[in-house]
């Protein structure tokens, strides 16, 4: 995949990411669940492999929260998942895997690494257990979106994706 494409791919599934969080989103717990952030996770994951499937959570969380409708607790919520959906895809060849790989490192480990961020950067002093159910809602759901959404990708073969370059 040329380099050019590449960067065409994430700027859409960012600007996918942005505007669907707008429109999809449920109240669980004490936060919100946008599952449309995880369900980009797993298909940039899948489709575009791990580093690229980072950057869109990242910047994904960078403009929702310029733009006032994101969370810092986003970062490493969005990059965690989007990391191991990809690193288990690529690791296993298999879409469940990156669906699974979105809910362990958003729905579980991410609240783990929001103790301290949330202490340092929000001024609270939550524990892990106060926010998993949040995440793993959230997580949950949107990891089932982006597994639907890729097993028809590929099934409908409407992406030439190739995650090794």
């Amino acid at each position: 995949m040329s380099k050019i494409k590449k960067q065409t791919y994430i700027a859409l599934l960012v600007a996918i990411a942005v505007i669907g969080s707008s429109f999809l989103w449920f109240p669980a717990g004490v936060a919100k669940a946008f599952p449309v952030q995880h369900a980009v996770n797993v298909i940039a994951g899948v489709l575009l492999g791990p580093v690229p499937a980072v950057i869109i959570a990242f910047l994904t969380g960078l403009i929702r929260n310029f733009m006032g409708t994101g969370s810092l607790l986003a970062f490493p919520g969005g990059m965690i998942g989007a990391f191991l959906a990809g690193y288990l895809y690529r690791k296993m060849k298999r879409t469940w895997a990156a669906s699974a790989g979105e809910i362990i490192g958003s729905g579980l480990i991410a609240p783990l690494f929001a103790v301290p961020y949330a202490a340092l950067l929000l001024g609270t002093s939550a524990g892990a257990f106060f926010y998993i159910p949040a995440f793993l809602v959230s997580s949950l759901s949107g990891a089932l979106l982006g597994y639907l959404i890729v097993t028809r990708i590929k099934k409908s073969r409407a992406w030439k994706y190739d995650t090794d370059s």
